[in-house]
């Protein structure tokens, strides 16, 4: 019996797995990225008043999805700008969420949302959200 004769072919079964490991990354655009984060604002308690300081402590990312959980009979979410989430005025002809089961898919920047119901966002129903 030869000393190493499996060695060679033990060579072809590393090559081959290395093959299809490489052509399995290239067909999938490459390895995992993080996955994005999902938060649903207010956490438990949803979309609601005092909302305002739930981002504090979190480190948002692009791509990371916010979920506003709410009563859409009685509030709503509109995206903001900075002018409109200090005054609690939005823009005339801002699209109003409405679904009480809102996602919103962050980029980079600084995102603002209030509820517009009368008095809703002077009751501190607001976020502001920065997303690196």
């Amino acid at each position: 019996m030869a000393l190493g004769g499996g060695s060679a072919s033990n060579g072809a079964v590393v090559l081959g797995a290395a093959v299809l490991l490489i052509a399995f990354l290239v067909m999938s655009g490459g390895p995992p990225l993080a996955e994005a984060a999902k938060y649903t604002v207010g956490d438990y308690g949803g979309w609601k008043f005092n909302v305002a300081g739930w981002t504090k402590g979190k480190t948002f990312r692009a791509g990371d999805v916010l979920e506003f959980k709410y009563n859409g009979a009685v509030h709503d979410v509109v995206a903001v700008d900075a002018a409109a989430y200090r005054s609690c005025v939005p823009p005339k002809g801002k699209k109003a969420l409405r679904s009480g089961h809102d996602k919103v898919k962050l980029v980079k920047g600084t995102h603002y949302f209030i509820c517009t119901v009368r008095g809703h966002c002077q009751a501190n129903m607001k976020i502001a959200v920065k997303v690196i």
